[in-house]
C-alpha cells in the first residue's frame, strides 16, 4: 500500500547479501538504523551502492526498521 509507507533521507552504512543495505536515519527522534532493499527496477538498472551514499528511503508505518531505496540522491 503505498500509502502505508513514508519517505526520509539515510546514509548507507554497511552493504549486505541479496541487495539488502544497513542504513542510518538521523532526525529528530535521534539516530535509527534499518535494513532496505533494492527494489527489482534498480537491480535490473544496475544501480551501485557504496558506503557513505545518502538515499531515500520509503520506511513501512508496520514496521520501522524495514524499507525499500527509491532513489540515489545526488551528492554534493
Amino acid at each position: 500500500m503505498p500509502d502505508a509507507e513514508r519517505t526520509a533521507e539515510a546514509v548507507v552504512t554497511e552493504l549486505l547479501p541479496s541487495a539488502l543495505i544497513r542504513a542510518r536515519l538521523e532526525g529528530q527522534q535521534g539516530v535509527h538504523e534499518i535494513v532496505a532493499h533494492l527494489p527489482s527496477t534498480q537491480r535490473t538498472n544496475f544501480v551501485r551502492l557504496r558506503v557513505g551514499d545518502r538515499v531515500r528511503v520509503a520506511l513501512l508505518l508496520t514496521d520501522r526498521t524495514r524499507g525499500r531505496v527509491l532513489e540515489l540522491l545526488k551528492k554534493s
